[in-house]
């Protein structure tokens, strides 16, 4: 029985992208054994996938992990993060391995020279190829998440006005840059005219109050008003999940909800800011539309982001058109 390790130990979403590999492994390689190597804060994204036998964590000592790994005496290595903790732990294992290709100088020449010499591949393809030596291929799916029954939410115990449907909008990132500032998130939950339940962490649950707390406004004003169910902080990244699949469509900045929006194969609006799907980590094999500035001469000014825009005018953000979302075609 061959037992493979699979190296990537953040974030969300580079995790979720990552789930096409580890099914592939499972299903075309005859008895594989799939252990996955992550942080423990991503333990629970892949403890309930079917496709992994053994989860192993990374604590505060890289030492004691790569004596764990060794006591598996893995057959093969495939190192789907590539930096320089995957290349210790490849070295000390001693084991056949293959990386995959990160395009570090080809993100470079984009971020600082503005020269296009990434190649129109997906990230997941790449992370594939790392694992082509085991003699897999695309199986031509999306991505997976895994939702334990105990984390599904029942859409019933929302307010009563999103029992019959609602828009999910994600409106965290981890990175300043790759977030539409507040007053633009008000206009494009406006534009939408559904209701929306707001997802994001405990960090945007103010950011959220103070969105819903416009429409309620709004609406004590009689006005015509979108209503906004302030999700933020609510529930664990499983229940987000859960209502992310039961929304009807999916707005999302460059962030894990947005691959795990992919992995239900939900109708996406994708918002883009100092990041380009260039990158390509654009959604996977799902429909979608993107919200970006083409043509600005500064993006992208990061391959991650920034905690504010270099530049001082946050335009990428600021001057994104929502008007014509709905004659936008959805990209597949």
């Amino acid at each position: 029985m061959p037992k493979i390790l699979i190296l990537r130990f953040s974030s969300i979403g580079d995790i979720v992208l990552t789930t096409p590999v580890v099914r592939c492994i499972k299903q075309q390689v005859p008895d594989a054994e799939v252990h996955y190597c992550t942080k423990q804060a991503f333990r629970g994204i892949l403890e309930p996938n079917p496709y992994i036998d053994k989860v192993h964590t990374l604590g505060d000592s890289l030492g004691e992990l790569v004596q764990q790994l060794k006591a598996e005496n893995f057959d093969f290595v495939v190192d789907l993060h590539n930096n320089l903790r995957t290349r210790v732990i490849k070295t000390r294992l001693g084991k056949p391995s293959k990386s995959f290709d990160k395009l570090n100088f080809e993100k470079w020449l984009m971020v600082n020279l503005k020269v296009n010499r990434l190649p129109d591949v997906h990230i997941v393809n790449r992370y594939l190829a790392a694992a082509a030596p085991l003699g897999i291929q695309d199986d031509g799916k999306g991505l997976d998440y895994f939702i334990p029954a105990a984390d599904e939410m029942d859409i019933h115990t929302l307010p009563a006005g999103f029992q019959n449907g609602y828009v999910a909008f994600a409106i965290g990132a981890q990175h300043y840059t790759k977030r539409l500032p507040t007053e633009r998130i008000i206009e494009l939950c406006a534009k939408l005219q559904q209701p929306i339940v707001l997802l994001g962490g405990k960090e945007d649950a103010a950011t959220g109050d103070e969105i819903a707390s416009y429409f309620q406004q709004s609406a004590s004003n009689n006005q015509q008003s979108t209503i906004i169910f302030n999700a933020c902080g609510r529930y664990s990244l499983a229940g987000s999940a859960s209502l992310v699949r039961q929304a009807t469509q999916v707005v999302s900045h460059d962030t894990g909800l947005m691959h795990i929006a992919a992995a239900f194969q939900k109708n996406i609006i994708s918002v883009w800011g100092n990041t380009i799907p260039e990158f390509g980590m654009y959604p996977f094999r799902t429909r979608y539309k993107v919200l970006e500035v083409n043509g600005l001469p500064c993006r992208p000014c990061s391959k991650i982001g920034y905690s504010k825009c270099p530049k001082g005018h946050f335009k990428c953000m600021r001057d994104i058109d929502f008007s014509a979302i709905e004659q936008q075609p959805y990209k597949v």
